[in-house]
């Protein structure tokens, strides 16, 4: 197997991210389709992985259920290579490998195959160099569909709802990474951490800002997402807000997000 740094060019282009927190209803899979829709308008070519079995990110991007005949659990199995599951979106530049809920039943199938943390490392490996950008869009748990994700990631991005819990969970998944980094993949790194659903309204969520910020110092991305009605209402068009309104503050806020992911994808490929 190849090593997937040597994917990477100066430009921080040919990399997988994972976007994951095993806490639900924290802006995972919102960031993670809006954010793949903000980088594809920068002029990137981006692939979106569905490894989540609700399949809310292809909903989210418009994929109907007809199309979702093969996808993320055939990948993961070995019995579709990735450019036969990937579907095109509405969004120039951007192709989704959509999810369904066959894929529920990964985890079981998977347990008994050799080297099951490493099936999407491997799956993934040949779709690199089509592609500036792989997100994952992770279930919320930290199962083997999730480990997978960060065996086969090279960086980690984590939305964090700005509430009293956050932290908390947040020290879990750190730990988890850090196994992972000992055991599975010494590539993994945290990319950053983006604060989600922030509403300027609420003191507790400045507080939560301030303490994340002051235990992740300079890993914590200086674009806040804020709580907005129209990041709620797109998925339902089966659109990304970008689409939806791109003018609301929830798009204007992924556009920002986009370029700090690209300007810190630069400098670990510069590092």
């Amino acid at each position: 197997m190849s090593d997937p740094i040597s994917h990477a060019n100066g430009d921080g282009r040919n990399r997988v991210i994972a976007i994951a927190n095993q806490k639900g209803g924290v802006g995972k899979t919102t960031t993670a389709v809006n954010l793949a829709t903000a980088l594809a308008a920068c002029g990137r070519r981006i692939l979106l992985f569905d490894l989540d079995p609700q399949g809310n990110a292809s909903t989210g991007l418009g994929v109907p259920h007809h199309a979702r005949t093969t996808g993320s659990y055939h990948v993961l199995l070995g019995d579709t290579p990735v450019p036969a599951a990937t579907v095109a979106t509405a969004i120039p530049g951007l192709s989704v490998v959509p999810s369904s809920m066959d894929l529920a039943g990964a985890e079981l199938e998977l347990v008994d195959i050799e080297r099951r943390e490493f099936r999407l490392r491997g799956a993934l490996e040949g779709a690199r160099d089509s592609y500036d950008h792989i997100l994952i869009d992770c279930p919320p748990s930290l199962g083997l569909l999730t480990l997978n994700a960060l065996v086969a990631a090279d960086a980690l991005l984590v939305p964090l709802q700005c509430e009293f819990y956050a932290l908390e969970g947040l020290s879990h998944l750190v730990r988890t990474v850090e196994r992972i980094r000992r055991s599975l993949n010494p590539r993994l790194e945290i990319q950053g951490v983006v604060l989600t659903m922030f509403d300027k309204r609420n003191n507790l969520s400045g507080q939560v800002a301030a303490d994340v910020r002051q235990y992740f110092g300079g890993k914590v991305y200086e674009t806040i997402i804020p709580r907005n009605v129209r990041v709620s209402e797109a998925p339902s068009h089966g659109k990304p807000v970008l689409l939806y309104d791109m003018d609301c503050p929830g798009s204007q806020a992924y556009i920002h997000l986009a370029s700090e992911v690209i300007r810190r994808e630069r400098e670990e490929a510069a590092a």
